[in-house]
């Protein structure tokens, strides 16, 4: 279908233009269950069959289990278990901290480092290494207008990162594909979706960023994309690649 191929276009673009995946990777897919993590899955599940690279796949999900109840994760086990991937479900106490314990007011950032070391430890046992996870073009802009707006600092995450002290590559094959298309592929290919149970869902900064970018686009139509655009070509965290890479070096020669 074609929601689905367009989508397979944008994460082989974004692997072979940052260098994310090689012979004989063992890839940890974070899947949480939502559109992004379930398209990412997808995604890599079917480019192995043409991509002309050769990685294994594991997925793990993470149960926060808020205030103490665990989630129903069967949607992707099932897809696991279709396309042979082996899955493990892990369940944490991240969410009874987060929420029950310490109540945090602003629960997001606490949330997202505990998962995120979590998630390292999982896919190092797994015998991974590496672990894709499932931003997207809107999430990378998002985040770059956070950390300006709210820190005062030009910076994002990075496509492709090495931690040294894990000695683990983090990737995100979707950094290229916009959320509309992330939408439309995750319709298309009907996949289903596990609804999150995170009580500060709808409410957080992301969001307000996200509905200001929004508004944005409104009045000034595509201000997203230069945005993306200037990232690129000021190769903040390693956003060049190799177009834009290629792109400045062309430029600063002629200047």
């Amino acid at each position: 279908m074609q929601s689905v191929q367009r989508m397979l276009g944008y994460m082989r673009k974004a692997i072979q233009e940052f260098d994310m995946i090689e012979n004989g990777d063992h890839i940890a897919v974070g899947v949480s269950g939502g559109k992004d993590s379930m398209v990412l899955l997808l995604g890599l599940m079917e480019l192995r069959r043409f991509i002309g690279i050769d990685y294994k796949l594991t997925a793990i999900t993470l149960d926060p289990m808020f205030h103490g109840e665990s989630t129903d994760y069967t949607p992707v086990a099932e897809l696991c278990e279709k396309g042979g991937v082996d899955y493990k479900l892990i369940q944490t106490d991240i969410g009874q901290v987060v929420f029950d314990v310490l109540k945090e007011p602003n629960p997001c950032s606490l949330c997202a480092k505990m998962r995120r070391g979590a998630l390292h430890e999982a896919t190092k046992a797994a015998g991974c290494n590496k672990l894709a996870l499932g931003h997207n073009y809107d999430d990378a802009v998002e985040t770059f207008m956070m950390n300006l707006f709210n820190e005062g600092r030009i910076g994002c995450f990075a496509p492709v990162s090495y931690m040294s002290r894990r000695d683990l590559t983090v990737i995100r094959p979707m950094v290229l594909a916009p959320e509309r298309d992330v939408i439309r592929c995750a319709e298309g290919a009907e996949l289903p979706i596990v609804k999150s149970k995170c009580p500060a869902a709808g409410h957080t900064y992301r969001q307000t960023t996200k509905e200001l970018l929004k508004e944005l686009e409104k009045t000034n139509r595509g201000v997203t994309a230069r945005i993306f655009g200037a990232m690129r070509r000021a190769k903040v965290d390693g956003w060049a690649g190799k177009e834009f890479a290629d792109y400045v070096s062309k430029t600063s020669v002629r200047s």
